[in-house]
Parts: C-alpha cells; sequence; structure tokens
C-alpha cells in the first residue's frame, strides 16, 4: 500500500561543534530513514487481517513476529528509496530535512543499511514466520524499490497506481502469516488498498505539485488540471467503496464490517464529491481543501481495518 508524509521524515540534525554526531541523533537518523510513520499504516493493515483469518485472537507472539518482520522490510526499502532519491529529495521542501539530504547519514550508509534489513527480514519471516510471508514480504521491498521508485516514479503519471502495489502487500502478509496459504477475502482486501492508494495519495500530490514538478516527478496532479485529477479520485474512490462491501456477500465479514464500511465509505465519496465540484469550480489553493480528503483517507482506512478485526469477535 503506498501510505505517504504529509511532513518531513526527519528532524533536523547537526553534528557537535567538534565535527562528531552525536549518537542520540544519528539513531534517530536512522530510525528517519525507515519512515515510521508510513509503516504504521502499512501494521495497521496487517494485524487486523490476522485477526480475520484466524477468526478470532490471533497468536500474540505471531502477531509480534510479523510486525517485526514487517518493520524491518518496510524499513529496509524506505531506507533504499531515499538512497536513490537523494538527488530530488535535496530539491524538494517536502523531503528537505531527511538524513540524506543533511548529511547526518552518508549514502553508503543508507545503502548498506537497507540492503541489510532486506536480507535481516527475509529470514526473520522465513525462520519465524513461514516463507510465503517472507516471500511476499521481499517481492513488496523489491517491487517499491526497483519497480515504483527506479522506473516508474520518474516515468509516469501512473506512478502510484501501480507502485502503490506494494503498499498493498501487508495485507497479504498477514493472511499468509496465520494460514501460510491466501484467500479471496485477502485479495479483496489488497484491492481495497489498490484503489484506495492514488485517491490517498493524488490529494497531497495536489498540494506540493509544485515540488513535484521542479524535480521533474510527473505525478498525475502535475501533469493534468485539478478538475481531471479530482474526476480519477472519485472514479477511484467509487471502485474502492464498492470492492470493500465484497467481504460481506461472500460470507467473510458480518454486520459490524458491514456498517462501518457503509458509513465510512459514504463519507469519503462525499468528500471525493465535494473536491471535484470545488475543482469544477475553480478554486485553487486554501480555497481547494484538498488536504480534508488527505487527512480522511488515513482515518478510513484504520476505521475499515479496526472494523476487520472487530467483526470475527462479535460473530
Amino acid at each position: 500500500m503506498t501510505a505517504v508524509e504529509s511532513r518531513p521524515a526527519g528532524a533536523v540534525l547537526t553534528p557537535n561543534p567538534g565535527g562528531h554526531r552525536l549518537l542520540g541523533a544519528r539513531v534517530k537518523a536512522f530510525v528517519a530513514l525507515t519512515k515510521p510513520r508510513i509503516i504504521e499504516l502499512l501494521l495497521i493493515t496487517t494485524v487486523p487481517v490476522m485477526f480475520l483469518a484466524t477468526g478470532g485472537v490471533p497468536d500474540l507472539w505471531l502477531v509480534l513476529f510479523t510486525c517485526v518482520g514487517g518493520y524491518l522490510s518496510a524499513g529496509g526499502a524506505n531506507a533504499l528509496n531515499m538512497y536513490i532519491d537523494r538527488d530530488i529529495d535535496a530539491l524538494m521542501d517536502r523531503t528537505s530535512q531527511r538524513p540524506l539530504v543533511t548529511g547526518m547519514v552518508s549514502p553508503r550508509e543508507s545503502l548498506v543499511f537497507g540492503l541489510a534489513l532486506a536480507v535481516i527480514s527475509t529470514l526473520w519471516f522465513g525462520l519465524l514466520v513461514n516463507w510465503l510471508s517472507a516471500a511476499l514480504a521481499l517481492s513488496a521491498l523489491l517491487f517499491y524499490v526497483v519497480g515504483y521508485t527506479m522506473i516508474l516514479k520518474r516515468r509516469t503519471a501512473q506512478n502510484i497506481v501501480w507502485g502503490g502495489i506494494a503498499g498493498c502487500m501487508p495485507v497479504l502478509i498477514g493472511w499468509s502469516a496465520v494460514t501460510n496459504t491466501l484467500s479471496w477475502a485477502a485479495v479483496i482486501l489488497f484491492l481495497v488498498i489498490f484503489f484506495w492508494t492514488p485517491p490517498h495519495y493524488w490529494p497531497l500530490s495536489m498540494k506540493v505539485k509544485e515540488d513535484y514538478a521542479r524535480v521533474g516527478v510527473p505525478m498525475l496532479p502535475v501533469v493534468a488540471s485539478n478538475k481531471v485529477v479530482a474526476r480519477q479520485i472519485v472514479v477511484y474512490s467509487w471502485v474502492m467503496v464498492g470492492v470493500s462491501l465484497l467481504l460481506t456477500p461472500l460470507g467473510y465479514t458480518g454486520w459490524f464490517y458491514t456498517l462501518v464500511a457503509l458509513v465510512a465509505g459514504g463519507y469519503w465519496l462525499w468528500e471525493a464529491h465535494a473536491l471535484q465540484s470545488r475543482a469544477k469550480a475553480g478554486a485553487a489553493g486554501a480555497k481547494l481543501k484538498e488536504m480534508r480528503l488527505f487527512h480522511w483517507s488515513i482515518t478510513y482506512v484504520s476505521l475499515l481495518f479496526v472494523a476487520v478485526a472487530v467483526d470475527p469477535l462479535l460473530r
């Protein structure tokens, strides 16, 4: 799932007067390389799926092992992403305080750190969870680093659509961690995150499109008008809500999930259509209020997946 930052990933980190970097600042910089705020959202989609796959409360040690492995894998992917994107990160206001830009972490350190986390996380999953989960985690890392960061991001306005596949993988990992298999329930939730990612990210891209335009990254709001972007947001939003409701008729969820999906999805569609109306009216700047949908998108996915976890406890 491609969940994103609305603020810089790291704080301003400076060496001490004698030129020696403080240990605490260095640790903070390496943590920032993993983009912990993004990983929080990834774990929000992983753990509830484990409840659904179990039909109740999963083994808590398995949950812990899965979460740690997920953090290590996603952290490695994010560190490698910062290594590859360090040139444009230095030119964008939103990313100007990342550790490689400030110099607190060197490019070589970031590369080694990211590769080490990739290896460690794969072995962690394989030895403590199962090898299917290990393969899924490694494929997500490779797709994010190679497919999205190296190939798609700087070449196509559809970058976040297909690049978002990496952010969908925690759903499959959560299910496979419990069952060592996959199912249609996991595929449906995978598709929910797939269709959630573009209308989640495009509002933020609308706000910071000058940043992306400056470095030549063709995010959709850079190459298309607000009206076109808003229309795409509405289309993806309707598909996302529709897919989210498939779990109940297929027998995977009950009344509680359905109620949450309808209410939260209905409010999402309200906000998406409101954004489209403002874009059609020519609103720009603060009047466009695109960040309303961005912030709600995080709340939406949190509520939906909490419902995924709670629903089997009520059946």
